[in-house]
């Protein structure tokens, strides 16, 4: 029998994909922290907040905003976003921007495809002239730690975010662009 490959394609993202990237905010939040909650009615509540599909055609629309779509065979399976003109507490200089996502569906993290999209997002960053760019990560969530870690981003502080009863801390990492 003869072995399928997979197609993979990864294209910026357009209105017309809100739907599917607001499911894959969901699928993949609840994937990598949906067992944090001990409260599913605050995980319903931050989901029909963050990734309504209404919310996401809207961030689609704003100059600083871009965003890509990852398929598998057709199938939508991660996206990326980066957001120009991001400023944070621990980087005091401009053209700093931000990864603000990037999510993948636990069944095809084995084929590369986060590092695909943040590889898109930093030569997008370096095309828009930014210097720097940081992101957030549960302090929790060592896989993505470590995948930022192994591509150049260093930590440069911490912060607090609550989500209903739940409060977390975040890793604030970044990377220099040369």
């Amino acid at each position: 029998m003869k072995k399928h490959t997979s197609k993979i394609e990864i294209r910026l993202a357009n209105k017309d994909d809100a739907g599917f990237i607001a499911l894959l905010g969901r699928v993949t939040f609840t994937e990598s922290f949906g067992h944090l909650f001990m409260d599913k009615q605050d995980l319903l509540d931050y989901y029909n907040t963050t990734f309504s599909v209404d919310k996401i055609e809207n961030s689609l629309c704003k100059p600083n905003n871009v965003y890509w779509i990852a398929f598998v065979d057709r199938l939508a399976v991660g996206y990326a976003k980066l957001k120009l003109n991001s400023q944070t507490e621990f980087i005091g200089e401009e053209n700093i921007c931000q990864l603000q996502k990037i999510y993948v569906l636990r069944d095809f993290l084995s084929k590369k495809i986060g590092f695909e999209l943040q590889n898109l997002l930093l030569k997008k960053a370096k095309e828009k002239s930014c210097r720097e760019v940081w992101l957030s990560v549960l302090n929790s969530n060592e896989r993505a730690i470590n995948f930022y870690v192994k591509t150049g981003f260093k930590e440069i502080g911490n912060h607090k975010f609550q989500i209903g009863k739940e409060n977390f801390t975040f890793i604030s990492m970044s990377k220099q662009l040369e």
